[in-house]
């Protein structure tokens, strides 16, 4: 199988405008690593993603630009959800 089998294209719903910056980036995250975030600052959800050396997971609040950072490494954790303030 060509990737994880969470991501499904659907020939129907796929984009009629033209590709904007926000898509491209999207395009750009698909199939990297990522873990879930519960941004308690302003009550929202988004994943931040594993940089390209994969050494860390870093992403902003979507509402509020609230940075945050995950360092990866040995005796982590197996957790896929968190919550930062």
């Amino acid at each position: 199988m060509a990737g994880p089998d969470y991501i499904v294209d659907i020939d129907g719903l796929k984009p009629s405008a033209p590709p904007n910056s926000q898509q491209t980036n999207r395009a750009g995250l698909r199939g990297r690593r990522w873990l879930a975030v519960q941004w308690k600052c302003c009550s929202v959800y988004s994943r931040i993603y594993c940089n390209r050396a994969g050494t860390l997971y870093e992403g902003k609040c979507p509402k509020c630009g609230s940075p945050v950072s995950a360092k990866v490494g040995p005796g982590g954790t197996s957790k896929r959800f968190f919550e930062a303030s």
